[in-house]
């Protein structure tokens, strides 16, 4: 069973494409690695791993430590390119970029 900060969706595959909004962490990886979306737009990372992982970095990102099925989400109101990493796993590495 979920917490209450899971996302309700079906679980995604590595390889799936994702949600115009939606990063999953699958693998040891953030899928997908760059994400383009407008400013004011709220996007979701869930873990779908079974080891737990974060979402460090530019502009204000700062997840908790989230478990196998955790969510994290975060709302970028600036425009600017914003990166990240997993502070456990510090390889994995993402970019949102916000028009």
């Amino acid at each position: 069973m979920r917490g209450a900060a899971a996302v309700a969706m079906a679980p995604a595959s590595p390889g799936a494409p994702a949600a115009a909004n939606h990063v999953t962490i699958a693998g040891f990886a953030f899928s997908p690695s760059t994400l383009t979306v407008s400013k004011g737009t709220t996007v979701t990372w869930t873990n779908e791993d079974r080891a737990p992982h974060t979402v460090t970095g530019s502009g204000g990102l700062n997840s908790p430590t989230l478990g196998s099925g955790g969510s994290y989400t975060f709302t970028f109101k600036t425009a600017g390119t914003f990166s990240y990493y997993c502070a456990i796993h510090p390889s994995m590495h993402g970019t949102v970029v916000v028009k």
